[in-house]
């Protein structure tokens, strides 16, 4: 079996959305739950097999926090690890010998893909984003639209307090 071949039936059996853009190009959407869907590239190259997926775009704020958290990360992570392009967005990127490739470990790599971008996710946000975070939840109660999307972030927006001796809730 080709490396084609082998790339395209472990997406079928995965029941992954894909789109073939070339010889040995797939653009796959992964589902998730946390970030709706992660899109990766897969590429049988000249060398090698190499997969690249979007996680994130550049945070706007806490980088050292992003970024850390990301090296941190990636001692964890397999086949795989967390990088940023030239304009700071962030990517979970893996490279691979094209004969050692099979379905069992593409389908290891994928999943690891899809376990970090959409485990991560909310972590990514809090530490990058958690200003804009706050303004959108002011500006949804502000105009009465609804948070049901960003109940993950309640936290950054209304911290519960410690429970206070002598202190009753009303």
């Amino acid at each position: 079996m080709s490396l084609d071949q082998l790339i395209q039936s472990t997406l079928d059996s995965a029941g992954l959305e894909y789109d073939k853009r070339g010889p040995g190009k797939y653009f796959v959407t992964l589902p998730g739950t946390k970030k709706l869907q992660t899109n990766a590239w897969l590429v049988d190259g000249d060398h090698a097999f190499s997969v690249e997926a979007f996680v994130c775009r550049r945070p706007d704020e806490s980088h050292e926090d992003v970024y850390r958290f990301l090296l941190q990360r990636n001692a964890k992570l397999y086949g795989v690890h967390y990088t940023v392009d030239s304009l700071g967005d962030i990517y979970l990127v893996g490279r691979f010998g094209k004969d050692t490739l099979t379905a069992d470990e593409l389908d290891k790599v994928l999943g690891q893909v899809l376990e970090a971008a959409d485990g991560d996710f909310n972590t990514l946000l809090e530490l990058g984003f958690a200003t804009s975070i706050k303004r959108e939840w002011d500006w949804r109660v502000s105009r009465g639209e609804s948070l049901a999307n960003l109940q993950a972030f309640k936290h950054l927006v209304a911290p519960e307090r410690p429970h206070e001796p002598g202190l009753t809730e009303s």
